[in-house]
């Protein structure tokens, strides 16, 4: 993957606390045996009506948030179950980051392995950029270099690992972020087997002695 230093776009608002993940991607929409197609799922109950008509209130559907790639969300998104799937439809309908104060821990964890940027701000840093992504359709450049949201308003902070902050300007997911230390990976498995010869392949060991 291509290492991501800045994300710029339209930035869209979702109010809504505690969306969780059968609210961004609905169970009816896991069958597929691959990714594709998950972006017709993605808060599905959020952009129709139960006769199919779109809802005019949801962001997506309203032209001038055409193209939004920024969400400013709600505390607490992307609670309840593990679905990775709701990382993978927001990915596929456009979004590259969400701001929230807060995540479920396994979403903000499916987000991070695949370059969706969780970014965590202040309550008061929150408040500020909903009421600016509610008041229309406006530009946001998310810096994760410097850790930097911007405004026409203004310059905010925002929270981020700096192992996860690596793994976007690297462009490496959780695997390709554990094998940059391969050297010293093998250094201490080669250590261990002098240090201690007799856990050397311990399992397949107690296979033969049974």
């Amino acid at each position: 993957m291509q290492g991501i230093v800045k994300i710029e776009g339209v930035a869209a608002p979702i109010a809504i606390a505690n969306l969780d993940t059968d609210q961004i991607m609905p169970k009816q929409f896991l069958r597929g045996i691959d990714k594709s197609g998950l972006d017709k799922g993605v808060f599905y109950d959020l952009r129709y009506e139960p006769n199919g008509d779109l809802k005019p209130d949801f962001y997506g559907n309203q032209p001038k948030y055409a193209g939004a790639s920024i969400v400013v969300a709600s505390p607490n998104y992307g609670c309840g179950s593990s679905r990775e799937h709701a990382v993978w439809g927001m990915m596929q309908y456009g979004i590259k980051a969400v701001i929230a104060t807060s995540f479920g821990e396994i979403f903000y964890s499916n987000a991070i392995n695949n370059l969706l940027l969780p970014a965590i701000v202040s309550d008061e840093v929150a408040a500020k950029l909903m009421a600016y992504a509610q008041s229309g359709a406006k530009a946001m450049t998310i810096d994760i270099e410097a850790k930097t949201i911007t405004t026409d308003e203004g310059v905010y902070p925002f929270t981020l690992q700096a192992r996860h902050q690596q793994m976007f300007l690297d462009g490496t997911d959780l695997i390709g972020s554990t094998l940059k230390d391969r050297a010293l990976i093998e250094a201490f498995i080669e250590r261990r087997r002098e240090e201690a010869p007799w856990a050397v392949d311990l399992p397949a060991k107690r296979k033969l002695a049974k």
